[in-house]
């Protein structure tokens, strides 16, 4: 298949459009990572995001919408905490869980009786999905366990051959995919954190957020994903990636008695001057927006320099530190090193 890279432009929307309204899947662009589109209403669409990534089809995927009218089509009621969170953060990257409609298979839901709802920001991938006239489903736009894609050229390299078209929308401003929020249940819960914080769901909705276990943790044996990104391992390069958890001058310690060919660190911008390993910046220590902005682009970068053991050091744990930590840990597969 030849696949086709295109600069958003009204002429390449209507491509896509046109794709979508035939069952094709398009990459497409978000402020959050890119996503691997399809009309979310058509099983055998569906079906080919799964094969074009190589992913398993027990994970549920994100329906995308763009603008509220359209929420009645994919879910069958919009609770209160739905309105809650659209006023204060849609557009935007926040998913929402709630029960589906009849519209929306089982091969889009994995199975269940919920959906994962966003209305993306991005100007591109709104326009893309009113001029389809379609809910999209779209999960990140790379193969299957990878990182995230966070610009077209590494959309592209994923899935050249694999999808018919791809729209350049310029690189991703987020960088780390939504945040996913549950009321489908008695308590809204947060299943996967992303730039939308814990604390500002909780202030939006007036009332105290769950915070599902899975976020910090590998799901139980025989646990079912209620969301994308709670899996076991995700997010990762081919390089074998280590969460060092401590002080810096505990980081450098350890890496100075791990040097080897083939080891990096994965450190914050500033700090390689101070390190005797090959050094792969992630943001600014002070600054989680720029870690998560960084942190798909700086896994990728592990496997462009052909690394064989990356050396992270350890993000806080809260507000939108959360998120990469979240992401870090999958990659990673649960290994750190308490230093």
């Amino acid at each position: 298949m030849e696949t086709k890279l295109l600069t958003a432009s009204p002429q390449a929307i209507e491509e896509a459009a046109r794709l979508l309204r035939a069952g094709e899947t398009v990459g497409i662009p978000t402020e959050t990572v890119y996503g691997l589109a399809a009309d979310a209403t058509n099983s055998a669409a569906v079906k080919k995001i799964f094969e074009a990534k190589g992913r398993p089809q027990d994970n549920p995927l994100i329906v995308h919408i763009s603008c509220m009218e359209e929420l009645d089509r994919v879910v069958r009621r919009i609770p209160q905490e739905t309105y809650q969170l659209a006023q204060a953060f849609w557009p935007g990257p926040l998913t929402i869980i709630m029960e589906k409609s009849d519209a929306i298979p089982g091969t889009t839901s994995a199975g269940l009786d919920t959906v994962a709802v966003r209305m993306p920001s991005h100007p591109v991938a709104r326009e893309i999905i009113r001029a389809s006239g379609l809910p999209l489903a779209a999960p990140s736009a790379n193969l299957s366990g990878l990182p995230s894609p966070t610009t077209a050229e590494h959309t592209f390299r994923d899935l050249k051959g694999r999808v018919p078209l791809i729209i350049d929308g310029g690189p991703c401003s987020v960088g780390v995919e939504s945040t996913v929020i549950t009321v489908a249940g008695d308590k809204p819960t947060l299943l996967r954190p992303g730039y939308i914080t814990k604390e500002q769901l909780e202030a939006a909705l007036g009332r105290e957020v769950a915070l599902s276990s899975a976020i910090l943790n590998k799901l139980a044996d025989g646990e079912v994903a209620a969301s994308p990104g709670m899996k076991y391992k995700h997010y990762s390069p081919r390089a074998n990636v280590i969460i060092l958890k401590g002080s810096f001058e505990a980081y450098r310690a350890y890496l100075a008695s791990h040097a080897q060919d083939g080891a990096f660190a994965m450190c914050y911008e500033g700090e390689e001057a101070l390190l005797d390993l090959p050094c792969i910046p992630c943001g600014r220590a002070d600054d989680p927006a720029s870690q998560a902005h960084a942190l798909f682009a700086a896994l990728r970068e592990a496997d462009d320099r052909n690394a064989k053991v990356v050396y992270a050091h350890c993000p806080a744990q809260d507000g939108l530190s959360m998120a990469v930590y979240n992401r870090l840990i999958r990659a990673a597969a649960f290994q750190v090193v308490e230093l």
